[in-house]
């Protein structure tokens, strides 16, 4: 005789928010970045979509004299001769003080991962010139570059680098050396930073076996140090990229704003708040170039981290 077995079906189990939100396609993370990529969307993309949009207008700050003229700002920015030379000063500045801030903080950090009585005072003091402003540093030097009474430009002139009379400050040339020496000695501790805190996290195992299998300092830094530090390094370098390119508050003060030399942020301000021409839409034009330009090397260095994390 057949025995029939009824089974009650159980109460379906009630999801949680989250189980709803997941439901096995992994959505739960973006709903968690949600707010930020909103906050993003309003104080980042927002700006940026209108920049390019009113550069693609004449007059757009007058509702009724606004007209779409495409990419004429652009042809008239790139067609001037102060826009190329600020792409160019903004090119060697960027190139040559990140450059040397990577090669001395490089070496800072080597010296401040090292055990040695007094290393807390001396990564306190080595942080210093990072705390200053730009303002107030760029002002400081630019006292010392004085013609007049500046000690950097009587230690320049006792060497014979300047002539009697003459200032760093006074030819573009001087003006750019200017600034990356300020540049370096105010950015390099932030540099070093950065590469430090790579540093103390590779594992000190590491070195001893290496030097147990007889391999040398130099050995080391290339086969260990270097290799695990490559991620640490290019986003260093990429913070300080980006920053050099968009350099602005340094550059005015040396130059009190003047036109002789600029960068390309800085020639982007000239023309949509200084001067007796309404040029704002060329000036938003060249502020979306440089936004291009920051763009194009964010991604170069994000590529590379990538390809050394593979």
């Amino acid at each position: 005789m057949a025995t029939t077995i009824r089974t009650e079906a159980l109460p379906a189990h009630k999801l949680t928010l989250r189980q709803r939100l997941d439901l096995g396609s992994g959505l739960f993370p973006y709903f968690l970045v949600a707010p930020t990529i909103i906050i993003i969307a309003l104080v980042a993309a927002y700006p940026i979509i209108d920049s390019i949009r009113l550069s693609l207008l004449n007059n757009p700050l007058i509702p009724t004299g606004s007209t779409f003229v495409g990419l004429r700002n652009y042809i008239q920015v790139i067609g001037d001769p102060a826009f190329r030379n600020s792409v160019g000063v903004t090119l060697v500045f960027s190139v040559v003080s990140v450059a040397l801030e990577t090669v001395v903080g490089f070496g800072v950090a080597l010296l401040m991962n090292k055990t040695f009585p007094g290393r807390g005072l001396v990564r306190t003091a080595i942080l210093i010139p990072f705390a200053f402003p730009t303002i107030v540093s760029g002002m400081i030097w630019t006292l010392m570059f004085n013609a007049q009474n500046g000690v950097l430009t009587y230690l320049l002139q006792s060497v014979h680098l300047l002539g009697a009379g003459d200032s760093l400050l006074r030819t573009p040339s001087g003006v750019v050396i200017a600034a990356i020496v300020i540049d370096v000695w105010k950015t390099t501790p932030f540099m070093a930073l950065l590469l430090l805190a790579g540093l103390q996290v590779i594992p000190g195992e590491l070195y001893e076996a290496a030097s147990v299998d007889g391999s040398t300092r130099w050995q080391q830094f290339w086969t260990i140090t270097f290799p695990l530090l490559r991620s640490a390094l290019l986003i260093a370098l990429l913070f300080r990229l980006l920053d050099a390119l968009r350099a602005f508050d340094l550059f005015y003060v040396l130059t009190g704003g003047g036109r002789e030399i600029q960068t390309l942020a800085l020639y982007s301000y000239a023309n949509m708040f200084v001067g007796t021409t309404f040029d704002f839409a060329p000036g938003v034009a060249a502020a979306v170039i440089l936004f291009l330009i920051c763009a194009v090397a964010g991604i170069v260095t994000v590529s590379f981290s990538r390809i050394s994390q593979n």
